[in-house]
């Protein structure tokens, strides 16, 4: 963590850190719990100046390994820039009643403001789709290629209108995203371009490619989002891991 270009970016001392985890906490944002044995989704139940207070996770097996491990890393997004810090060891707790992982509080932690968010390719199966209106009418079907916090990427399937102007925004927009959920935005289209890709036969396919920036995601919606994400990366991490 500690390069020497992030150095502006450290928030340290128990003020400046709890001001940020309270934030986190405040506004439910889900966090990535990181170790040598795995990861896993969980959110700040609790954060005062002695103890910091997290979820467990949905897997029981992970929670075991996850109190048998030394050294983790938090990481996690918060109104378009990354916050990580670093844990020595979670324990055994319970908050409300229910098992939770307690921790002192850390010491330091960076908070980066991001240039662009962290983009998650969608997977190809199954297949996400916007569906969305096309600005002079007739409704749209758009195969969603990538996804962040801060817009997507799409690509057209079928006949696309050739007077597609960028900087219009498109309202109610709506993401199926299969098992994770549906969300309805708006957003503004920045870039029309296309994406170029080799056939079986080894002919050249340019398929259209829009890309739109939310001009209105709301709290929920943005933890929705980044829950969404951060279980997109964890799948396509196990998957690499299963291939090597």
């Amino acid at each position: 963590m500690k390069e020497p270009d992030n150095e502006q970016y450290y928030k340290r001392g128990t003020l400046a850190v709890l001001g940020v985890l309270r934030d986190l906490e405040h506004d439910g944002m889900p966090i990535m719990v990181s170790h040598a044995r795995g990861q896993f989704i969980s959110r700040i139940l609790s954060a005062d100046k002695d103890l910091l207070v997290l979820d467990y996770g949905s897997n029981d097996y992970d929670n075991q390994v996850t109190l048998e491990v030394r050294s983790l890393t938090v990481t996690a997004e918060m109104k378009g820039a990354k916050v990580e810090f670093s844990l020595e060891q979670l324990h055994e707790a319970h908050f409300g009643g229910l098992p939770a992982f307690s921790t002192p509080l850390p010491s330091e932690l960076l908070q980066i403001q991001r240039r662009e968010y962290f983009r998650i390719s969608a997977p190809l199966d199954p297949v996400f789709y916007c569906h969305a209106s096309w600005p002079e009418g007739g409704k749209a079907r758009l195969r969603l290629q990538d996804i962040s916090l801060g817009g997507i990427g799409v690509l057209v399937e079928g006949e696309m209108p050739g007077n597609l102007a960028s900087g219009a925004t498109w309202h109610g927009m709506r993401l199926d995203m299969g098992e994770y959920g549906e969300l309805q935005v708006d957003a503004q289209l920045l870039h029309v371009g296309a994406r170029t890709t080799v056939s079986g036969k080894n002919e050249t396919v340019s398929t259209p490619r829009l890309s739109f920036r939310f001009t209105s995601l709301g709290p929920v919606q943005e933890r929705q989002l980044q829950q969404i994400i951060f279980s997109l990366e964890r799948v396509a991490r196990e998957k690499a891991m299963r291939f090597r």
